[in-house]
């Protein structure tokens, strides 16, 4: 598919190949942020693939050298800070349960920096594999919030220190660290033949055995979901439009230190 139904060019392209739906992020020129359209597409894409009987499993890949940077803080900055923080929270809700809910394996193959809303989609994947340009960190903190909705899906991945660590100092690490700390699968020199191997494998798994496999492993999340999104939700909204989430959103658009950094 190569184009959307209104004749515009699609920001996330599907193709099926070989039994799987292969979902690209393509909007390189704002590094795959979450706009309202990329959440449009990527929701929709998934949605297609599960009700496609003919595919058996998810890729989910990029084009550019940015998997996922997280929300489109432009278009965050151009709306009222509450509403739209709130209309943010819930896309990132929809997005990481679309994945976790949906009754067949979703493979990540990333070769290039996640930040923020793509770490917590990564961390909902099933399987992940990652390449030598790869780079990952959560900088919430450094802009005056924290990975509230995103923890639902990371702090279950994570190994307890390495979430310590990482939603606090917001440095970037690599892709071995990421293996070591739990959140990705394999660090790969070639994530596209890791990836091929990977799908050969699944394939020798029956539908059911892979949805009932995969329910196994997400109903905890799951769980956790209902417990917990709507607080996490109103946590997160409650820090949108106070001076220093402000202070950090404006600092990093104009490439300049926080005052509290300074």
């Amino acid at each position: 598919m190569s184009e959307t139904d209104s004749g515009a060019t699609p920001v996330v392209r599907y193709e099926v190949r070989d039994g799987f739906a292969e979902l690209t992020l393509d909007s390189p020129r704002n590094r795959n942020a979450l706009s309202s359209r990329l959440v449009t597409e990527l929701l929709d894409g998934l949605a297609r693939a599960g009700a496609d009987p003919a595919v058996r499993g998810v890729v989910l890949t990029h084009t550019g050298n940015t998997f996922c940077a997280g929300a489109d803080l432009k278009e965050a900055l151009d709306a009222d800070p509450a509403a739209a923080a709130d209309v943010r929270t819930r896309w990132g809700v929809a997005i990481l349960r679309a994945v976790l809910e949906l009754p067949k394996p979703v493979v990540a193959q990333v070769n290039g920096h996640v930040r923020a809303g793509g770490m917590g989609i990564v961390a909902a994947c099933d399987i992940v594999v990652a390449g030598p340009d790869s780079t990952f960190a959560l900088t919430e903190a450094r802009l005056g919030l924290a990975p509230f909705v995103i923890s639902l899906t990371l702090l279950p991945r994570l190994t307890p220190r390495a979430a310590a660590r990482y939603f606090q100092t917001g440095e970037t690490f690599d892709a071995a660290a990421a293996e070591r700390a739990g959140l990705i699968t394999i660090a790969a020199a070639d994530p596209a033949a890791e990836v091929a191997a990977l799908r050969a494998q699944l394939r020798l798994s029956a539908p059911q055995g892979l949805a009932e496999s995969k329910r196994l492993v997400t109903a905890p999340l799951l769980a956790e979901f209902d417990r917990s999104a709507d607080e996490l939700a109103k946590r997160s909204g409650a820090c949108f439009g106070t001076p220093d989430v402000i202070e950090g959103m404006t600092a990093f658009l104009q490439r300049r230190p926080p005052n509290w950094a300074e």
